[in-house]
């Protein structure tokens, strides 16, 4: 265990030393959630059905939790350059613990989405969008997005791991952004066909999304829809824990095996 936390503490400073180094992923993948959220507030929110003020109060939720399901992307991209650049080869070499490597760039990541999430708030309360709920449910809302987070970047480290090349994940990591789509994140579900509202509804962000905008006070949880979305706390902590329990040990094994 001492290992794991000494080696696991190593690589989270390599991959933050690297994020310092390459500042204008960073300021692209910082500012981008703000231009979607700017743009869907103010371009399409006056020609959706719902108020403006109460869809940017709908909407804020659901970008950050889009925002955080795109640690596949950037989970998937940071695996597969230091897979095929390597890097991972030269890991294996030394005696550092096999779930270390990956650990690190798991809580690395975390730890940018975090301070990532301030300035898409910030925006936010611009333009209008309030935390309705409690100071407690705020912080549970604030816990789960970070925890989904976190799952999110285990599997696209796996995903990255098992490429074939950066091409490939590129072009993987880039279809991901279809996933916010399918799902609550910017639409309600109840206007969507049926088969496709179903899809939406089984979507883990579509459950995420609705106990974030349920701890923020900020929308009514649904009651005619599937189990995941009128349980959404319980549906976003299970997603959550389901992806970790499932990607993290095979990302580990994937790694060790290479």
């Amino acid at each position: 265990m001492s290992a794991l936390v000494h080696d696991g503490t190593a690589i989270l400073g390599r991959h933050l030393l690297r994020i310092r180094h390459a500042p204008a992923i960073t300021v692209m993948t910082q500012t981008m959630p703000v231009v979607f959220l700017l743009f869907f507030g103010y371009v399409l929110g006056g020609a959706l059905a719902m108020p403006g003020a109460d869809y940017r109060a709908f909407l804020v939720p659901g970008m950050l939790v889009a925002t955080a399901a795109n640690g596949v992307m950037t989970g998937m991209f940071q695996a597969a350059q230091d897979t095929h650049r390597g890097v991972m080869d030269r890991l294996r070499t030394m005696p550092v613990s096999r779930a270390a490597v990956p650990l690190g760039q798991a809580l690395a990541d975390l730890v940018t989405s975090a301070v990532g999430m301030v300035p898409l708030m910030l925006v936010g309360l611009a333009m209008g969008w309030r935390i309705e709920g409690t100071a407690l449910e705020a912080l549970g809302a604030f816990g789960l997005l970070l925890l989904f987070r976190f799952a999110a970047t285990w599997v696209g480290i796996l995903l990255g791991l098992a490429s074939k090349s950066e091409e490939a994940a590129g072009q993987l990591g880039s279809a991901t952004f279809m996933l916010p789509l399918l799902s609550n994140a910017y639409l309600p579900t109840d206007g969507m066909p049926g088969w496709l509202r179903t899809v939406a509804e089984w979507n883990p962000i579509s459950a995420v999304t609705t106990a974030v905008r349920e701890l923020f006070g900020n929308a009514p949880v649904p009651a005619d829809a599937a189990w995941p979305v009128t349980h959404p706390v319980a549906g976003g902590l299970l997603w959550s824990l389901a992806l970790i329990a499932l990607c993290a040990p095979a990302a580990v094994g994937r790694y060790a095996r290479a």
